[in-house]
């Protein structure tokens, strides 16, 4: 594949498109939803975007892109239809006024440009809003405990069991939103009864202890649903479909909904009351992590629905090939394929498949960290795409990149995530890279972290940049070529970027959280390098995890499955207690406990001796014994920089070899997750030999 060079944008020739595989041609059928019609069956289902109502452009950008790059249907986040319904300090759109409409309908025409339909998920929190910021009562069906979502415990405000003129002033509000929303000219309005938000609490018999006409009986409880569908439709007339989302499965056994009880008994109440069935599970499945959950997980719970309805299904289930996507139309399962984290990491699937580019998408690896962008209220970023939440406030298109700005050979140490998507970024943008690996395969740390249980999929943040660089003719890649400072001078290219990573210590976390050097009397200690590498590890074994996301918990898994006795130690309340963020914590501890795993939580390791680990309470103070022949230590990583160190420090030998600029990125400069390192691979080529414009950011200013 060619490229365009030296100053102009590269972007992908016309000449390149290749005819589109005619067993996708069902993808990219146009399929009626109500008065309107969507132009494929790609859509891009409703998912918090962590820029809401305050952050308009780059809300703006980041939709805008996946209709740019084909998706027929794209959707808001969840959009707050009254001040009652109040999530932050969490961003959320809104539609509470005609301030709101203006505010949305930015994202509207943007995605209008492209051809596709706009959507809004209108939403009503219930118990699952607190209402911090605007201190409205919270409400809810009967007046439960308010719930903080994912199991983290009360929050200290109950709900007030919702009376009639409540429920009549949320049809209102709903009808009032949805006429804001027509006013912004979104083309799809829904009415969200799903993840225990507004009508689903009426639904379910977990949060529904109402004995009135709305409490009771399943038609009962599924009345609040039918009155707001009813007014919704009334409400937009003909301009607009009306959808529900719905979720047909609590996954609480039981104790909760069933998709094949009372999520089947919906259906079949009001089946055919809206223009569309948005379905999908309920809790941390919802958006489950690849550990723990394959492409099209979420089948076995929605595949009922194209026998109760005559209505369009759309679902989701982190479908990222064309294949699976075509199995689930072609039996019935779904009419249009929903994806959010698949839409995040390639918002130009689509149309790669349309134009017979189907190696080219950028796969979802399932790690989460979009979602863990929603919970830390920033905007959304992706591991496998660098330039999701950056289409705005820094001018980034994930398949477009400005030329070269030189002619200058651009050395880079190091194929990690980081060194990859440099030598990708620049390739792309003109410049001739040699790629200069110490081992025998590209990947790095991925390579190593993608052999640990569950996360196979993450070897696509390499796989699929190795397949672009096989297409730049001007990236060169060299194995086995452990580069010392004198190879860099010899070989004497003007620009240098060493990404060499970083490794594990034995350092242990004392008890102000600092990683301090340890003397260990002899014992067997091993990093989880040391471990991945195929270290002989003896049993019993205990593990020590400060870093408290997914590594202590997978090394702990695969230790266990290998046979040997294992202790997690930790100073949190939880194991991988960062994985909150991910939807895998739950999960993890789970699987550890299955696999007989001895769980410390809030404890130090405080010594070791080849025969025991003693351990320290982090509350009272307490010290015991564990029997330990081998303690994992997971906390502290250090950058792998002496090769930049050495040569940053012979300035004079740099200018002598005619070496203009030096610079480190990713691991080798900051240590960080995968996502960190890929970013800053991507930066540092959209930087480079650039003029770059100052970044935007958006601030609240008062009228003048």
């Amino acid at each position: 594949m060619e490229f365009v060079r030296f100053g102009e944008t590269v972007h992908h020739r016309s000449s390149d498109i290749v005819t589109r595989d005619p067993r996708y041609d069902i993808l990219f059928e146009p399929v009626r939803i109500g008065p309107v019609t969507a132009p494929n069956r790609f859509y891009q289902v409703p998912h918090a975007s962590s820029t809401g109502v305050d952050m308009p452009n780059t809300r703006k950008g980041l939709r805008a892109i996946r209709a740019e790059g084909g998706w027929g249907v794209v959707c808001t986040g969840y959009c707050s239809i009254h001040p009652s319904s109040d999530d932050s300090p969490l961003r959320y759109s809104r539609l509470w006024d005609d301030e709101d409409v203006k505010n949305l309908a930015m994202m509207v025409d943007a995605v209008h440009e492209h051809g596709a339909l706009a959507a809004v998920e209108l939403f009503y929190g219930s118990s699952l809003t607190a209402n911090r910021t605007t201190r409205e009562m919270p409400l809810s069906p009967s007046g439960l405990p308010r719930l903080q979502p994912g199991g983290r415990g009360h929050f200290p405000l109950h709900t007030r069991a919702m009376d009639k003129d409540d429920i009549r002033n949320l049809r209102t509000w709903q009808v009032d939103a949805a006429k804001r929303a027509k006013s912004a000219g979104f083309d799809i309005v829904y009415v969200y009864a799903g993840m225990s938000f507004g009508p689903f609490q009426f639904i379910s018999r977990r949060t529904n202890l109402r004995t009135d006409e709305y409490g009771g009986s399943l038609e009962n409880r599924v009345r609040l649903l039918r009155e707001m569908v009813e007014d919704t439709k009334e409400a937009v007339g003909d301009a607009c479909a009306v959808a529900v989302r719905f979720s047909v499965d609590e996954l609480m056994g039981e104790l909760g909904m069933q998709w094949h009880d009372e999520g089947r008994g919906v259906l079949e109440l009001v089946g055919e009351l809206p223009d569309l069935w948005d379905l999908k599970t309920f809790g941390y499945r919802d958006s489950s992590n690849a550990r723990y959950s394959e492409e099209g997980y979420q089948e076995p719970y929605v595949a009922f629905a194209k026998q109760m309805t005559s209505k369009p299904v759309v679902g989701v289930g982190r479908f990222t090939s064309p294949d699976a996507m075509v199995s689930q139309v072609r039996r019935g399962v779904l009419d249009l394929i929903g994806a959010a984290r698949p839409s995040i990491s390639d918002p130009f699937l689509p149309k790669k498949i349309e134009e017979g580019r189907e190696d080219d998408i950028r796969e979802c690896i399932g790690c989460n960290i979009c979602y863990s962008c929603y919970h830390e209220s920033v905007p959304i970023r992706c591991t496998q795409n660098p330039t999701m939440g950056e289409e705005w406030r820094r001018g980034w298109h994930p398949e477009r990149i400005e030329g070269c700005a030189s002619s200058d050979g651009v050395l880079v140490v190091g194929a990690g995530p980081a060194g990859l998507e440099a030598a990708r970024s620049l390739g792309q943008r003109g410049y001739e890279v040699t790629l200069a690996e110490a081992g025998t395969e590209l990947g790095g740390r991925v390579c190593r972290e993608s052999r640990l249980p569950g996360l196979g999929t993450w070897i696509r943040v390499r796989d699929w940049r190795r397949g672009q660089l096989d297409k730049l003719p001007n990236v060169e890649v060299y194995f086995a070529s452990e580069l010392t400072p004198e190879h860099v001078l010899e070989f004497g290219f003007p620009r240098v970027v060493v990404a060499t990573g970083a490794h594990w210590t034995t350092a242990l976390c004392d008890m102000r959280s600092v990683p301090v050097p340890a003397d260990f009397g002899g014992g067997r200690v091993l990093t989880p390098d040391d471990i991945m590498a195929g270290a002989e590890v003896v049993s019993p074994v205990v593990l020590f995890d400060f870093d408290q996301y997914y590594m202590g918990g997978c090394l702990a898994e695969l230790l266990a499955e290998r046979g040997h006795r294992v202790t997690c130690v930790t100073p949190a309340d939880l194991v991988s207690p960062w994985c909150t963020n991910t939807h895998d914590q739950w999960y993890a501890q789970q699987r550890l406990i299955e696999l007989g795993v001895g769980i410390v939580t809030g404890a130090w390791v405080t010594g070791f001796d080849g025969a025991a680990a003693t351990l320290t309470g982090r509350y009272a103070g307490e010290v015991r014994e564990v029997e330990a022949t081998t303690l994992a230590v997971v906390g502290a990583r250090e950058p792998q920089d002496a090769l930049y160190q050495t040569l940053a420090a012979r300035p004079e030998d740099l200018r002598d070899a005619g070496i203009r600029t030096l610079q480190k990125i990713g691991d080798c400069d900051v240590p960080g997750a995968v996502v960190h390192a890929t970013y800053a691979g991507h930066r540092l080529a959209r930087e480079f030999d650039a003029n770059v414009a100052p970044m935007l950011f958006e601030r609240a200013r008062l009228d003048s």
